[in-house]
């Protein structure tokens, strides 16, 4: 598909149409990476789930790329390594063992984490391997002390139902997860390994969703599938989904870490921009005759023509002894300002690369000849140029930093103004609040991945399938369902589906009495989520006692104003029993009036005398007097009908 440069296709988020996401050839796929609910971790003896900020040592490490099984370097370890990076990691006795820095071999996989596993395969309609074989995944960023993650595959080819068709489930895989970073400066990373090592699942869908809230709806069918078995971790970190996007021209890029759903539409709207941008950018290279084939560029050190710079970044820079370096971009001029993302132009692109590969994270990392922002003096850009011999039709950039540093930053400029002739580059990127991305690394390729030798195949027998079979969670889409004819507030259907409450309304559901099952529904889950924010007894809302409770309500026993504070009673006393609970806020038999005018003259001892001669202000009065002994127990119209024959 070939695109029109001459108009920008982008309107606000809200306005893009189907027919313009079409036009454009948007396509976006999900990996989904979220933690399971085991004891320990994945191969080791080593307690899951426990966090902390203390530690107890810390250990330095230096990564170094290794052969593939094919003998070959992947592309990422090997960007990896230029960046020369110093590894600490902060060690917690009660977290990790000599297994995760590489010093003892593996234990036996976690066999609850591989039944976890296979319950969401059979989920998502996925063909069940028959062994599951351990491979190494490279990982040189320092995430993974060992520098690789020990990871495997149990089913391909499966589907979830979404709108009227199928998006398909390329592959699950159960693996390790990595470490927490605590800080990146420089040279220097800094990780806790509380996180390393827990088991995780990654779901990988294929690349069918169309538009933004598309990739962004699957993956809320998806989060809700796993919280249906009641077996994975909640909370921030616990799932995390990489988004993967690609326009008609462009090519796959990989948005990773995303930990929340609702951010995926603005990341996948940026992410297209981005790469039509890049595109519209390669066709004005092309136009100016600038090809792979034909690109040039050249570097030279430039330190002495700025030792009188008044530029504050590059005097601090001199006064720190680091030195300069300018590349001479040939035909570029005017190319670094163009837009990219929103509010963002190409010299980003340029910027990120020397921040992660060359460590150069001052801001700014670097200046270029495009800007309209004030840096050097005209007079030392041109020193600059006519070392460089560069014209009015070429763009310079100068970085700054120690000799070896600058020199790494220089060729990457070069690299990615290169790319720049290409299209768009094959990348990993982060995503920033703001709704926009950067690079962080080369997409990595299968020369990172090799067999395991340290663990032999295992056997995935039909009879553990079978019976894990048997206790399938209802799928969340049927659930949701059912819940249509009650018109439910939006956050009330995730808390059912999302966090698998629907149990406790499903007899319910298939039989639903006559009462209000809405408010029902509503302040039952409401109350659970107010529980479970303030850590009370919320286990004592059981299918039995909700199905028991509506009963009552149905034969006039419990009156629905009694929901309320029977539920809080319910939480906040476990040691009242359900019975005492329920006998406490059975319905009572309606009031005589002279047991009324009792409970006035209780409740008005001290208070002045009532001076309106109103009478519905005395009966509204009298209510408010009288209701707060009684609500829950009576029904208000009972109560106002004995206060009407008070003397």
């Amino acid at each position: 598909m070939d695109h029109d440069f001459s108009r920008n296709p982008f309107k606000k988020p809200s306005e893009m149409t189907e027919d313009d996401w079409r036009a454009l050839g948007l396509r976006t796929g999900l990996e989904i990476h979220q933690q399971l609910l085991t004891e320990r971790k994945l191969f080791c003896r080593c307690k899951a789930g426990l966090y902390s900020k203390a530690h107890d040592a810390e250990v330095l490490r230096h990564m170094r790329p290794t052969l593939s099984e094919l003998g070959e370097y992947d592309g990422t370890a090997l960007m990896e390594f230029k960046t020369k990076k110093e590894i600490v990691y902060l060690l917690n006795r009660e977290t990790v063992c000599t297994y995760e820095m590489d010093d003892a071999p593996p234990f036996e996989i976690d066999d609850r984490a591989v039944d976890i596993a296979i319950e969401v395969a059979l989920l998502l309609n996925l063909n069940l391997i028959g062994e599951l074989h351990i491979a190494r995944k490279q990982y040189l960023d320092g995430s993974i002390p060992t520098g690789f993650q020990r990871t495997t595959i149990l089913g391909i080819n499966g589907s979830i139902p979404y709108k009227d068709r199928r998006i398909g489930i390329r592959q699950l895989g159960l693996e390790e997860d990595a470490c927490r970073e605590v800080e990146n400066i420089g040279h220097r990373i800094t990780f806790r390994t509380d996180r390393l090592g827990m088991p995780l699942i990654e779901t990988v869908t294929e690349p069918e969703m169309l538009t933004p809230v598309e990739c962004m709806e699957v993956g809320e069918i998806l989060r809700a599938l796993v919280r249906a078995t009641g077996k994975v971790r909640t909370g921030i970190g616990a799932g995390r989904e990489d988004v993967n996007v690609s326009i008609a021209g462009g090519t796959r890029i990989e948005i990773k870490g995303v930990d929340s759903l609702r951010r995926i539409p603005l990341l996948v709207y940026n992410e297209a921009m981005r790469q039509w941008n890049l595109l519209r950018i390669q066709d004005i290279l092309r136009k100016r005759g600038i090809t792979p084939e034909t690109f040039d560029a050249e570097h030279r050190d430039v330190t002495g023509a700025l030792l009188k710079t008044s530029y504050i970044p590059i005097r601090q820079a001199l006064e720190n002894g680091e030195r300069m370096r300018a590349i001479k971009l040939s035909g570029f001029a005017g190319i670094l300002r163009e837009q990219t993302q929103t509010m963002t132009a190409f010299a980003r692109e340029i910027s990120e690369r020397v921040r992660v590969i060359a460590c150069l994270h001052g801001h700014p990392n670097f200046i270029h000849s495009d800007s309209l922002d004030p840096t050097i003096s005209n007079s030392q850009w041109h020193r600059i140029r006519k070392k460089l011999k560069a014209g009015a039709e070429d763009a310079v950039v100068v970085v700054w930093g120690s000799a070896d540093d600058i020199l790494t930053a220089a060729k990457e400029v070069v690299i990615r103004a290169q790319e720049a002739t290409e299209g768009v580059p094959s990348e990993t990127r982060c995503h920033h609040k703001d709704g926009t991305n950067g690079f962080e690394r080369i997409l990595p390729g299968a020369d990172r991945m090799y067999p395991d030798t340290d663990l032999p195949p295992i056997e995935i027998k039909s009879e553990r399938v079978a019976t894990i079979r048997t206790t399938l969670p209802k799928m969340p889409w049927e659930l949701s369902e059912k819940l249509v004819p009650l018109h439910l507030p939006r956050d009330v259907v995730s808390m059912l589906v999302i966090q698998k409450m629907g149990n406790l309304f499903e007899d319910l559901l298939n039989d639903p009495p006559a009462i209000d099952l809405r408010s029902l529904i509503c302040r039952i889950t409401q109350k659970l989520r107010h529980g479970r924010r303030k850590l009370l007894a919320v286990e004592r809302i059981t299918p039995e006692f909700v199905v028991d409770l509506s009963g009552k309500i149905a034969r006039g026993e419990v009156l629905m104003q009694a929901l309320t504070p029977m539920l809080d009673t319910l939480l906040s006393e476990p040691g009242v029993s359900v019975e005492e609970i329920g006998a406490k806020f059975s319905v009572g038999k309606a009031p005589e009036p002279v047991e009324v005018a009792e409970m006035l003259r209780k409740n008005q001892v001290d208070l002045p005398p009532f001076a309106s001669d109103d009478p519905e202000a005395k009966i509204r009065w009298g209510m408010g007097l009288v209701m707060p002994d009684l609500v829950g127990k009576l029904d208000a119209r009972e109560v106002e009908k004995a206060l009407r024959e008070v003397e």
